[in-house]
């Protein structure tokens, strides 16, 4: 059954809650060729720079991110490996960081200083006057947090997951976990939140995935579940689409008042999920107006 929705606030969109067929998938995608998946991202954040003026700034940013990411993944992966071998390792990320990443923070630091926006360059400058003490802390505070989140939304949490993520990219990706049972809400890999969806081409219509908002690993989830609190109820979970992005759905959740974004492949097969997540700005706040909270929010805090 389809029911019309108001359109998006200040924006020509349309919105729809529709039930479609739910799945039950027990597999998950541990792709490898990070390095590659840096490259694309880059080349498409640089691309959508271009197209959309309200996400050029923060696609700029990202850029540089993304390209020492992909330097620091190069450098640094035979870490995940540390003392052991990650492929027979049930709980890698259970491991403590090796202290050689920690060396390499003050370099992360450097570009967020000559490339982020003002406050954000503040913070990384009085978090380099802490010294390495500090940054170890905060590092380990945000790598022992797992689902507890123990670092609030903000620039502490910008930092410690911007500059880790390759590192756990490395690990997940050598990793040779293999999960069984109930779809999980959390990645089964590092136990974080998934920060957006995906909706990959399957037969006549699309299969749905979620994205770990921190090693970046997909596993297939239902179509009619609220990640957030398990909601099944399809009259409870409404999606809307704006017409200059149609590709980007806000899958909403009136029972937890929740979000999430997904990336339409079936609609826009050039998409890069995270990417073009990060670039659909203007649905994040139109949910915020409208009283949702996102389950996640993505890597720059947005």
């Amino acid at each position: 059954m389809l029911r019309q929705d108001s359109a998006l606030s200040g924006q020509p969109a349309s919105g729809i809650a529709r039930r479609e067929p739910g799945t039950d998938n027990r597999t998950m995608s541990n792709r490898t060729g990070v390095q590659n998946e840096w490259q694309r991202r880059i080349a498409r954040a640089e691309e959508l720079g271009a197209q959309y003026t309200f996400a050029a700034e923060i696609l700029r940013f990202y850029v540089a991110i993304a390209r020492f990411q992909e330097k620091f993944y190069g450098e640094f992966g035979r870490l995940s490996a540390g003392a052991g071998d990650v492929a027979s390792d049930s709980e890698p990320f259970a491991r403590p960081l090796p202290p050689e990443l920690t060396r390499r923070f003050g370099k992360f630091l450097s570009v967020v200083e000559q490339n982020g926006p003002g406050p954000l360059r503040e913070a990384a400058r009085e978090l380099r006057d802490g010294g390495a003490d500090s940054h170890s802390q905060l590092l380990t505070a945000f790598w022992n947090g797992s689902e507890t989140g123990a670092l609030p939304p903000g620039p502490n949490d910008f930092f410690a997951r911007a500059f880790l993520q390759p590192y756990a990219a490395g690990i997940r990706s050598r990793s040779s976990m293999r999960w069984s049972g109930p779809t999980p809400y959390l990645c089964p890999f590092c136990k974080r939140k998934p920060g957006l969806g995906v909706l990959r081409p399957l037969g006549d219509g699309g299969q749905r995935s979620l994205v770990c908002s921190f090693c970046l690993a997909e596993w297939e989830f239902r179509r009619i579940v609220c990640p957030g609190c398990g909601e099944e109820n399809h009259a409870k979970l409404p999606v809307y689409t704006a017409e200059e992005l149609k590709h980007v759905r806000v899958e909403a959740c009136d029972s937890c008042r929740s979000y999430i974004k997904t990336v339409d492949l079936t609609r826009s097969g050039l998409a890069e999920p995270i990417v073009d997540e990060m670039a659909s700005i203007p649905l994040d706040l139109w949910a915020q107006k409208q009283g949702y909270t996102k389950v996640q929010c993505n890597l720059l805090q947005l």
